[in-house]
């Protein structure tokens, strides 16, 4: 497993002309939605394209057969000629391939691969390889208005023009302090789910970030319950906490807490510096995030900063 974060690789930034390859390694859903992302892609962006097989493909809720997504994302992960890779959407499949893609080629022409959600665990599978990958909007949502800013995000650091520190608005749940480390995590029901696994992300002294979406109150209680009992969340240098979005509650049992404050007491008994409401996840402002890269959190009474060396 990848633990030293002084040679992790940052994949090489991409020129207008570079190819690209599109792939839906998770759910299904219509090529005709893809459309205005292939466009931005291609004309906006000026990429060469190649679609994987996946963006037409159906089996049950995937996106294809197990074994047609995995040969997608392989045969994208071994083309050196491949710059990055993007996942089309998220949902659930990934979980169900990461262990039998071979990184040989990867490792010897690291590229980015950009997504979230069920994507979390290809991120990870990256981070464990030793190579920075990007957190953050996909193909499936370019083009909606209201997520402008989000993909305006994502071709910043695709492009090499990384973006300033990202400010946060002060949050009363805030920890104050500074803390160093590389950005690690996504999807926290996805990092829950790989412990134990070989795309188990070691936490020992790193900026974790997570978000959520649709999950039970008991549920979020119970992942960070884990972690904590688990000693993983005393092993932090710093939280970074998203949207935990649509949350559900049980009328009939209520916690009486929401799930920032469920967060909040899974940490008080630690010192590092804890942001609150931080604009990324199932969200239309979600910020890409590079997976990998050494981060920098200052959280103050007067708000809060993330920064990227």
């Amino acid at each position: 497993m990848f633990t030293d974060e002084s040679v992790l690789v940052t994949p090489p930034v991409l020129r207008p002309g570079d190819t690209v390859g599109v792939v839906s390694p998770a759910s299904w859903f219509p090529y005709e939605e893809l459309a205005e992302g292939l466009r931005i892609l291609r004309d906006d962006w000026q990429l060469t394209v190649i679609e994987g097989n996946s963006l037409r493909a159906q089996e049950g809720p995937f996106a294809g057969s197990d074994e047609l997504r995995r040969a997608d994302l392989q045969r994208f992960f071994d083309d050196p000629s491949v710059k990055a890779v993007f996942a089309t959407r998220g949902g659930y499949g990934c979980y169900r391939l990461a262990d039998e893609l071979d990184l040989t080629g990867l490792r010897t022409s690291p590229k980015w691969l950009v997504g979230f959600s069920d994507v979390t665990v290809l991120l990870s599978l990256f981070y464990t390889a030793g190579i920075v990958s990007l957190h953050g909007l996909m193909p499936r949502q370019y083009g909606q208005p209201e997520r402008a800013e989000a993909l305006e995000s994502v071709r910043q650091w695709l492009f090499g023009e990384q973006p300033g520190a990202y400010t946060v608005a002060a949050h009363p749940l805030n920890r104050a302090g500074q803390a160093s480390g590389p950005l690690v995590g996504g999807n926290l029901t996805m990092l829950i789910n790989s412990i134990g696994t070989p795309t188990d992300v070691d936490l020992t002294s790193t900026i974790l970030f997570i978000e959520d979406i649709d999950e039970t109150l008991f549920s979020l209680d119970r992942m960070m319950t884990q972690l904590r009992r688990g000693g993983r969340l005393a092993k932090l240098a710093g939280l970074v906490v998203g949207q935990f979005t649509d949350m559900r509650t049980n009328p009939s049992l209520p916690f009486g807490k929401d799930a920032y404050q469920l967060i909040a007491e899974a940490v008080s008994a630690y010192s590092y510096p804890v942001l609150f409401n931080f604009p990324a996840g199932h969200v239309d402002v979600n910020l890409a995030l590079p997976i990998g890269k050494q981060a920098i959190v200052t959280t103050e009474p007067s708000g809060a900063t993330l920064t990227f060396r």
